[in-house]
């Protein structure tokens, strides 16, 4: 038995791995090439990526740090200093102009700090994770968006394509049975009136066929934007309406109460409560003591001219070790504003979570009517299809043997083409619905 293609996210990512552009794609494997190719999942997946890097990028604020440093100076002119003379034998209270050390210098550095307690860096850790989570559950709500749209749309292309071949087959009979009115209506066995309806009818569907058409070319285009497939390239659909619409697909089982933790909009929400909550956190850290730990060491060569790559010359290191501690003491109440201020921001995200809960839970059991009620009218339309075909055939028997009017032919035709009309739209509710109730549940992973 076949399993259904609307069952399935996409048994395999990679699936069209290294194939570029396929000419023809069934409804799986459309999902996965777009899965694969969308530009909105391309971009979800590489938010995804910056999380990462935004975690190892917070994690490495706590681990060592070094820096180095070269300083080269050159005096052009060397400053001067006043000396009292009397140091060197000269007479007291006049000063003698003297310059310190040499014209040049070269200063060569290393430091190396270790953060050994910031309650904003541990908060700041903490919220990698939440960050990460929410890249991933935008992730996959785009995904099951993009899904839901594939399907959708190629399931459109699908109806675009057998309306066409019903209008099609309509047309093909309608211009039968019009050369057989004229036929009638030059041997006058039939009023002119006859022949004009048919033809009205038949211009009717001919611009139903056109528009029918432009429907396909755009709904097609539609899908290729979606699949991120280049839109002047050519692509056909190897599914079929009966591929889609079978038993499987149409029976569902479902339960009177849904798992609300699966439904991504109660994730996402979820994850805004772990975010402001950590806002809060934040901002109550900041009035926690920051301590960190440094250790430096230089070497300075001095010189009158430029030997410092050269073996005679000295240089003098000098090495530090230092601790240094941060006290927030006074803000002016801005600390404890900003932490108010967080506080009521995890009190509104507990308020949208419980809102989102519950909104979800009561669109669950209207979508899961609606998906019944579509199933239902289905199987109704099947019904009233068929007896409409047979409506119209005995009616279409009748006249050209004398036995109804044109009037009668006209009626049961139109309530053909209306029967075949809602079956058309029957299907693709019994399609919408479907993927609206597998979006609530998440059912499709």
């Amino acid at each position: 038995m076949k399993t259904p293609l609307l069952f399935v996210l996409c048994f395999s990512i990679g699936i069209l791995r290294g194939q570029t552009n396929p000419e023809r794609l069934s409804l799986e494997e459309a999902v996965a090439f777009g899965i694969e190719n969308n530009r909105m999942i391309v971009n979800a997946n590489l938010d995804v990526q910056k999380a990462y890097k935004e975690k190892w990028s917070t994690i490495a604020i706590g681990l060592p740090q070094i820096s180095a440093n070269i300083d080269y100076q050159n005096f052009l002119r060397q400053p001067v200093s006043l000396i009292p003379a009397q140091f060197f034998g000269g007479v007291e209270g006049d000063f003698a102009e003297v310059s310190f050390g040499t014209k040049q210098n070269l200063i060569a550095g290393a430091r190396i700090t270790q953060l050994l307690f910031d309650g904003s860096y541990l908060v700041g850790l903490e919220a990698t994770k939440v960050y990460l989570k929410i890249s991933e559950n935008v992730l996959e709500k785009t995904i099951l968006e993009v899904r839901k749209n594939i399907i959708s749309t190629y399931g459109s292309v699908l109806l675009a394509q057998k309306n066409i071949e019903i209008i099609k087959n309509n047309k093909v009979t309608l211009e039968a049975n019009l050369l057989e009115i004229k036929e009638l209506f030059k041997n006058g066995f039939e009023e002119e009136e006859s022949v004009e309806q048919l033809r009205l009818t038949l211009s009717q569907m001919n611009t139903q066929l056109q528009y029918a058409e432009n429907l396909e070319r755009i709904s097609l285009n539609m899908l290729k934007l979606l699949l991120g497939y280049p839109v002047e390239k050519s692509l056909a659909l190897s599914d079929t309406v009966e591929d889609i619409m079978i038993p499987e697909f149409i029976e569902m089982e479902l339960e009177n109460n849904m798992d609300v933790s699966k439904n991504i909009d109660i994730k996402i929400a979820e994850n805004t409560v772990d975010s402001e909550a950590l806002l809060w956190k934040l901002e109550r850290s900041k009035a926690l003591p920051k301590l960190k730990t440094f250790i430096t060491g230089t070497y300075t060569g001095n010189s009158n001219r430029f030997s410092f790559f050269e073996k005679e010359q000295n240089w003098f290191g000098s090495s530090l070790f230092g601790v240094g501690i941060e006290l927030p003491i006074f803000s002016s109440l801005g600390r404890s504003a900003r932490s108010q201020k967080a506080k009521i921001g995890v009190i509104q995200a507990k308020t949208n979570l419980i809102e989102t809960q519950e909104r979800i839970a009561l669109e669950f059991l209207s979508t899961k009517n609606e998906f019944s009620l579509a199933v239902a009218t289905y199987s109704s339309a099947i019904e009233n299809l068929t007896l409409a075909e047979k409506i119209q055939k005995k009616n279409e028997i009748k006249y050209f043997e004398g036995m109804a009017t044109s009037f009668d032919l006209r009626q049961s035709q139109m309530q053909l083409y209306s029967a075949q009309s809602n079956y058309i739209q029957a299907i693709q509710n019994v399609i919408s619905k479907k993927l609206d109730l597998e979006t609530l549940l998440n059912s499709s992973n």
